[in-house]
């Protein structure tokens, strides 16, 4: 592969090793006429010929070279495309999931097992390098050796960009210096944390769960499926200390959770730089729109990732001074206390941000345009804007999961273990105070909205706004009525527009666009809505009694398709029954992409969020988000069904556990 180095080797400089500091020399047969340093490996195998092979610092090349060379260069190969699509899906070949073969042997670029033979040809060299005791080298060595590492380390990555050629996961992994998961940063849009699965908790095979690709829809946002970098018994340094051999099983799950936090905050990090840097602080960007326009489509996110570096900073402080470490609990309470208010402000910004985003692409061709260009860059891989201007709500809303995980690897009798509920708390009710905020701006904008536009002529009015009322569902239904109703002589057969609050029912005659003449209401208590089954129609049977008169009215409603009926009648069943559901034999999804919702009965979704699914119409899922109990219709084909039994009990457990310890 290209670039690709061993352990041994320091940037595109070879580690300095006379052969006297080799062990061995292997003795194999040689035919006449050939020299020892032409030998060709290929044909070592013949039993029939001797041969002497030489090591590598006794080669041609070496010699050209000098002294310093220890892996030859023709076994690198180039195998990684140039341009990087922003869906990854990792697959292993059958032979790796049941043996005991590390990641280390895998390469994920080619296939046919051609990399796996490689990768193993290329360890020999590996395991050749780290048998050398580096303590024992000449100290102009050990010098020389630190020296090319830190001085060399720019100029590497200047040559392999000029060149075209990336490195690979494999490689990454493959590095001697602790730390190294920084070296190639990835798109937090592109990771998906170990700790959200709920599974985990469980398993004594913690190693990486891997998924495939859902069905390719257009209309959402952002797909990923790659493991948050290297995990922590990967970092070489845990594996020159030996301390596996040393910590249990448990506590290694405990380290790797903790760990995941700090290399995924290091992703999330270096995504919002790519938004500052690419989207926010683009001058050509900015003038195609106002000033407000600017401010509503990035709100204070510059203070978002001055927030997230500072966090940051203090969990890898931690990290560097000893790689097992005892807890990050501390830093996390005292973060989501005093620092993350900013994320609190942003979320509350969520409706204009959206709002202003839909109206630029709707109507402002430059605008478009100029997105289009920074999103194409290869700085940014190809992903949409709006899934940078999502992170924030996706990382607040993951970090109570991942320390939910840490709380669950941590004996209880510890003091690590209260440590992480106090710190789970915290991040808790900074998420509720998110949400909240969120809602209560986009309630409250929506109600002074719809008042404005409401005119109740002979009809009785009441005070719309409040701040305990909020839009549930509305829509436009056909309506035809029997004689008894005050509706038949005037309004027979007519269009009804209707607006369900989570505490009353308006029934409307759609005026234009931006206003409604109000026929009737009544508090939802004093309302029944039912499915009627009929060979061709789609009916709604609606009775309330009594009505805004004090009489009883029943009206017959038609709608437009069986999904239309369904979350009508689903509405309503859910503002006069709350969330009181048997929910151990639900079926439950795993979202695998974020989706953005644009009704009021639509449930918004981050990637990995589970939902409870309770009906599946037309290819649409209604259900209740795991995390908080918010209910909402979503598309089926940006989840999957959860199948495995255990995962399903822990998600319900987990579920218990949050809403008990967080009152959320």
């Amino acid at each position: 592969m290209s670039n690709r180095k061993s352990d041994g080797s320091m940037g595109g400089q070879s580690l300095l090793l006379p052969e006297s500091y080799f062990s061995s020399v292997l003795q194999l047969d040689q035919p006449p006429g050939r020299s020892a340093s032409s030998i060709d490996l290929s044909s070592a195998n013949s039993p029939n010929d001797e041969r002497t092979v030489v090591l590598s610092t006794q080669s041609v090349a070496a010699r050209k070279m000098g002294t310093r060379q220890l892996i030859p260069k023709n076994l690198a190969v180039t195998s990684r495309p140039k341009h990087r699509h922003h869906t990854t899906v990792v697959t292993l070949p059958v032979p790796l999931q049941s043996t005991d073969i590390s990641w280390e042997d895998y390469d994920s670029d080619a296939g046919d097992g051609f990399s796996m033979r490689r990768n193993r040809r290329n360890k020999s060299y590996r395991a050749a390098v780290t048998s050398l005791n580096i303590e024992d080298l000449p100290s102009e060595l050990q010098t020389e050796t630190l020296t090319l590492a830190s001085e060399e380390k720019a100029d590497n990555q200047k040559q392999a960009h000029k060149s075209g050629r990336k490195r690979t996961l494999g490689r990454i992994r493959n590095r001697k210096h602790a730390g190294s998961f920084k070296d190639e940063p990835r798109f937090y849009q592109e990771i998906r944390e170990r700790g959200l699965n709920a599974n985990n908790l469980s398993t004594e095979d913690d190693e990486f769960t891997l998924t495939g690709p859902p069905e390719e829809d257009q209309g959402i946002v952002v797909k990923n499926y790659r493991a948050a970098y290297m995990t922590w018994s990967q970092l070489q340094q845990v594996k020159d200390l030996g301390i596996l051999d040393i910590i249990s099983p448990e506590e290694r799950k405990r380290q790797e959770a903790i760990f995941e936090i700090i290399t995924s905050e290091f992703s999330y990090q270096h995504s919002l730089s790519i938004l500052v840097r690419h989207f926010k602080d683009s001058a050509d960007l900015k003038k195609t729109m106002t000033t407000t326009e600017h401010h509503h489509l990035f709100s204070n996110i510059s203070v978002i990732q001055e927030v997230s570096k500072r966090f940051f900073e203090d969990l890898e402080k931690r990290h560097q001074k000893y790689p097992v470490i005892q807890d990050i609990s501390d830093i996390v309470q005292n973060h989501a206390t005093h620092h993350f208010e900013p994320y609190i402000v942003y979320c509350s910004n969520e409706t204009f941000q959206q709002r202003t985003l839909q109206k630029l692409l709707s109507s402002n061709n430059a605008f478009r345009e100029t997105l289009k260009q920074i999103e194409g860059s290869e700085e940014c891989g190809g992903l949409p804007m709006i899934s940078f201007l999502i992170l924030p709500m996706q990382r607040v809303t993951r970090l109570p999961l991942l320390l939910d995980t840490i709380c669950q690897k941590t004996p209880k009798e510890k003091a690590e273990y209260f440590a992480a509920r106090w710190a789970l708390k915290a991040i808790s009710k900074l998420v509720k105070n998110c949400n909240d905020r969120a809602r209560r701006m986009e309630r409250t904008e929506q109600m002074y909205t719809i008042q404005k536009q409401m005119e109740f002529g002979k009809i009785k009015p009441f005070p719309l706004v409040s701040s305990s009322r909020w839009l549930k569902k509305s829509g436009e239904l056909s309506a035809y009525t029997d004689d008894l109703s005050i509706f038949r002589k005037a309004f027979s057969y007519k269009s009804y527009y209707l607006f369900l609050f989570n505490d009353v029912l308006i029934v409307t005659k759609k005026k234009s666009e931006e206003s409604y003449v109000v026929l009737d209401y009544a508090t939802v208590e004093k309302v029944e809505m039912e499915e009627e089954i009929t060979d061709s129609k789609l009916n709604l049977k609606l009775h309330m009694n009594p009505n805004s008169e004090g009489r009883c009215e029943q009206m017959i409603l038609v709608a437009e398709s069986k999904l239309d009926r369904a979350r009508w009648v689903t509405a309503l069943s859910d503002v006069k029954q709350g969330n009181s559901i048997d929910n151990d034999d639900l079926p439950q999804y795993e979202a695998t992409k974020a989706y953005m919702p644009k009704a009021p009965d639509e449930l918004s979704l981050q990637q990995a969020e589970v939902v409870i699914v309770l009906h599946e119409v037309d290819g649409w899922c209604h259900g209740e988000r795991m995390r908080d109990g918010e209910r909402g219709w979503f598309p089926s084909n940006c989840a999957t069904q959860i199948t495995n039994r255990t995962a399903m009990e822990n998600n319900i457990q987990r579920m218990e556990r949050l809403r008990k310890e967080t009152d959320v």
